[in-house]
């Protein structure tokens, strides 16, 4: 009888083991879900970023053009020529 008990008792003790690893796993795993959603709220924020300042650059480039450097000149007059059609089309919609 004490060979049983002895079993029982250390089988209580694997398992009491296995269940605070499991509820250790459980919270990692929680910490990590909480990592992973800021994780991607800061990579949203930073393309976010990214997209402002690429726009900062192509406003730049254009103002640039407009002053007199010949560098970015093709650019900003496609960039006009796009914007003159976008308002002849907005003309045309505005006269029918």
């Amino acid at each position: 009888m004490s060979d049983l008990t002895e079993i029982v008792g250390v089988l209580e003790n694997r398992i009491a083991k296995l269940l605070q690893n499991h509820k250790k796993l459980e919270q990692k795993q929680e910490d990590l879900q909480e990592e992973l959603m800021k994780l991607r709220a800061e990579k949203e924020q930073l393309q976010n970023d990214l997209q402002a300042s690429e726009n900062r650059v192509q406003t730049l480039k254009a103002a640039n053009a407009l002053l007199g450097s010949n560098d970015y000149k093709k650019e900003t007059k496609l960039k006009i020529n796009g914007l003159i059609r976008e308002i002849d089309q907005c003309i045309v919609q505005l006269s029918e």
